[in-house]
């Protein structure tokens, strides 16, 4: 129950999620310039995560809704297939009725991704500079994947602490029709928000890995660009020298 809606929901998120986080680094990138693109690169990755995951979570809200609904619903009294419930959320409901939950959405998925993309682009460059033995550009593309896993998986830990008790709040809105944020914190209360932290945990650190090691293989096998981890530019190293001088 709620599989489909799952698939369709998190293709459409992930395909906006990572396309639009491509867009948005590149583009914030270049109106702070490469000087401070670099020196605020965390800041840039943060602010560059979060606007592609705005736009991903409009995607995946509909598709989260039905599945939520699907599955937290008493056996009976809501449809179990996804081209059942979407109309009868809509006759119900209208629209809105598919958005009800974005708010608290974006609150559990914004965090998730940031820390998500900003802890794995400073992983990587970690890695890269004190643990890989090598250069990257010296290392295969098997190495390459490889920290791209191990940076994916540290990342993903983190993403599962930050998101845990909005993903709560959520299901249980979903669940509780009528429920708005307060009244689902009220009810779940602390214990209740941050219940099943461990084995999501080890669920979401898997599953980032995945999706870290799954984007980067098809640029491989695709042959298309895979930046390096990020340099001081030329223009500051010098900048840098004269200063140091």
């Amino acid at each position: 129950s709620g599989i489909n809606a799952e698939y369709i929901g998190y293709t459409a998120q992930g395909i906006c999620k990572f396309g639009f986080y491509e867009v948005f680094k590149n583009f914030y990138g270049g109106l702070m310039g490469e000087e401070n693109a670099f020196l605020y690169r965390t800041s840039l990755y943060l602010v560059a995560s979060a606007s592609a995951e705005f736009f991903a979570d409009i995607a995946l809200s509909p598709m989260e809704a039905c599945k939520v609904r699907m599955q937290t619903s008493l056996p009976g009294t809501f449809p179990t297939t996804l081209r059942e419930a979407a109309p009868k959320i809509l006759a119900a409901e209208g629209i809105g009725g598919f958005y009800r939950s974005l708010v608290p959405l974006w609150g559990r998925q914004i965090p998730y991704t940031m820390m998500k993309f900003a802890c794995f682009e400073r992983t990587v460059e970690a890695l890269y500079a004190n643990v890989v033995p090598k250069p990257r550009a010296e290392c295969t593309k098997g190495e390459q994947l490889v920290v791209t896993f191990a940076a994916g998986y540290i990342a993903g830990v983190f993403c599962a602490v930050v998101s845990h008790p909005a993903d709560t709040i959520v299901s249980y809105m979903n669940k509780e029709s009528g429920a708005g944020i307060g009244q689902a914190a009220k009810a779940l209360g602390m214990k209740g928000m941050w219940g099943g932290l461990g084995p999501r945990i080890i669920m979401i650190g898997t599953l980032t890995a995945l999706q870290w090691f799954i984007y980067d293989g098809v640029k491989v096998q695709l042959r298309l660009p895979r930046p390096p981890p990020a340099e001081m530019p030329e223009s500051l190293k010098i900048k840098l020298g004269l200063a140091q001088e």
